[in-house]
């Protein structure tokens, strides 16, 4: 490809409304927002408000919450995305229009003037992200279409540097569960470098996009400990004896293992004082710079100088808006709040499912990334199991079933979703076969939910999933029950995890879950039933963009430590579901 490039600066106008000579199955489509608001209470003068942004695999979100951590508004916008075969990419310039869109309408929604937000976080996929020297989008496809720029958390081209990577057996990724996965950063690097050498000779900066958003919003460079020790090998417990959260401050990036860099073929990541994966990191929720910049305020219709707080992966945000989501009745009056937190689990239900823990103590548990220290609550260890495809494999199971057309427009006439009608009818097969419960209508069927690949405990990038007992029935029934039997698929996933888990130090006991798969009930109740703990859902039905404002509740000071921020704003919307 030649080294020239069209250049995109982020001031740039909307995706669509400039001319490109790329063609695309995925074809840009007018910004559109979708709005969602509860009626607050509070006099407008007498508030504080906190935003959280989320940038997921399909839309950017944003939210406001009050100082009790209830919702007050939300809106999101699409944002682009194309894929060919193993390769997703996105957008950074349309990202952060998205983001703006988002945010203003969030804010006219909720009647939230600018003056009352006090502080503000982001939360994203773990995608990387490529600018140069001057913050333009350095392109990371093979198209060489200069905006996409970001290689989406999703994209498994670097399956073989993976596998390279791994051969090396680098001290490194004992804290990664013995593997890196082509998820993960250092992989996607070497790929670029390998196949793209003029993109990688231009690229000033390569960022998680969390990380990318909070530098686009401040112009601080400093990265986060959850996305470099998460997704970069960083070592976080370099800083264990030297700093902590309270006194917290941007801190020499001492965590990069140099040696593991040279060993596979990335030495110039070493040169600059990693100046281009980053010189320094920061707890989430440390304060940034001088907050949000006037040019990142005038887009997104804000006051400059906003404390804007050391962001998060979206996963580890919906964590930090959940874990602490527990009924006074449910919790031991015996436990410590540490004893009591480390015996949680959350689960982040969406395109893919996210498995989190925490403990005093780093456990090492093979398959399974982690021990992570400060990547999630700060001064904690994180393990971090999970399934790489679970609501995007419900998705595929049913679209791809010739029943599902017909299916979708009668969910459309009742006015319910289609998974609420799929439901519906394994409700009434329960009945007219008289089985004594639902689960018992898939005794001939199976699945194995592998289809992405198995991130956890199995750690194989190449493992394949199964459907088992099929027959030449095509009729809706049929679609239910591989429906059902998949919904299982991914609760036996969860329940291995779990238990793999348990065998190698943790104690975990009960579950939250939250993420778009949590509205419905059967696989909720599935997860109960199969795992056999207790699971709770959230008041908030936005748990991630909670997390993300509960960054910028700490980067205003509004709490002391994230802990505290999470005891005070998480709230149990909902009784525990428990196997009958």
């Amino acid at each position: 490809m030649s080294g020239k490039r069209r250049v995109w600066s982020d001031s740039a106008p909307l995706l669509g409304q400039q001319h490109s000579q790329q063609k695309s199955q995925h074809q840009y489509q007018p910004r559109s927002v979708s709005l969602e608001m509860t009626t607050s209470a509070v006099p407008a003068t007498a508030r504080s408000v906190f935003l959280g942004i989320d940038v997921g695999t399909g839309s950017a979100r944003a939210g406001l919450f009050d100082e009790n951590g209830k919702l007050l508004g939300s809106s999101s916008s699409p944002i682009q995305i194309w894929k060919d075969g193993d390769c997703v990419e996105q957008s950074s310039t349309d990202i952060w229009h998205a983001i703006s869109a988002a945010v203003k309408a969030a804010c006219s929604l909720a009647e939230v003037s600018k003056e009352e937000v006090k502080g503000m976080g982001f939360a994203a996929t773990c995608s990387l992200v490529a600018v140069d020297a001057e913050g333009s989008p350095v392109t990371v496809s093979w198209s060489g279409d200069s905006r996409r720029n970001i290689i989406v958390w999703m994209d498994h081209r670097a399956v073989e540097q993976a596998e390279r990577i791994n051969s090396r057996n680098s001290t490194v990724l004992q804290y990664c569960g013995g593997a890196l996965s082509p998820e993960m950063q250092p992989p996607k690097l070497l790929w670029v470098k390998e196949n793209l050498p003029d993109s990688w000779s231009m690229v000033f900066r390569w960022m998680d996009l969390s990380d990318w958003l909070s530098y686009r919003a401040t112009g601080d460079d400093t990265r986060s400990l959850c996305t470099t020790v998460c997704k970069w090998t960083y070592l976080g417990h370099a800083h264990m004896h030297q700093n902590n959260e309270k006194d917290s401050r941007d801190m020499e990036a001492c965590g990069w293992d140099d040696d593991f860099w040279e060993e596979i073929g990335l030495s110039d990541l070493v040169d600059g004082h990693h100046a281009k994966i980053g010189r320094s990191v920061a707890f989430p929720g440390h304060p940034l710079g001088s907050g949000l910049t006037s040019t990142a305020a005038k887009e997104l219709g804000l006051v400059a100088g906003i404390p804007v707080g050391t962001s998060l992966i979206d996963a580890h945000a919906g964590g930090v808006g959940v874990m602490e989501s527990v009924p006074l009745s449910d919790s031991e009056p015996k436990e410590s709040d540490k004893e009591a937190l480390c015996r949680r689990m959350v689960l982040v239900c969406g395109t893919s499912t996210c498995h989190m823990a925490i403990s005093q103590n780093k456990l090492f548990i093979p398959g399974v990334w982690g021990p992570y220290w400060s990547a999630m609550v700060p001064e904690h260890w994180l393990t971090e199991g999970g399934q790489s495809a679970t609501g995007a494999l419900l998705d595929y199971i049913v679209e791809n079933h010739v029943a599902s057309p017909h299916l979708a427009n009668r969910a459309a006439s009742q006015r319910i979703s289609l998974f609420e009608l799929l439901n519906k009818i394994l409700e009434t097969m329960m009945l007219d076969l008289k089985r004594p419960f639902l689960a018992s209508l898939t005794e001939d069927m199976h699945v194995l939910p592998d289809f992405h690949g198995n991130r956890s405990p199995i750690a194989d990038p190449k493992a394949k999933g199964m459907l088992c007992g099929l027959t030449l029935d095509t009729s809706e029934k049929q679609l239910a029950l591989q429906y059902l039997a998949t919904v299982q698929g991914i609760a036996y996933g969860t329940r291995h995890i779990v238990e793999h888990c348990n065998a190698h130090g943790h104690e975990i006991d009960t579950i939250l879950a939250c993420g778009g798969l949590v509205k419905n009930a059967l696989f909720i109740q599935e997860h109960a039933d199969i795992i056999g703990c207790p699971i709770i859902l959230p008041r908030e039905s936005e748990p991630v963009l909670l997390g993300a404002a509960i960054l910028g509740a700490v980067a205003a000071r509004k709490y002391c430590s994230l802990h505290e921020a999470m005891k005070a704003l998480n709230a149990a919307g909902h009784p525990s579901i428990q196997r009958p």
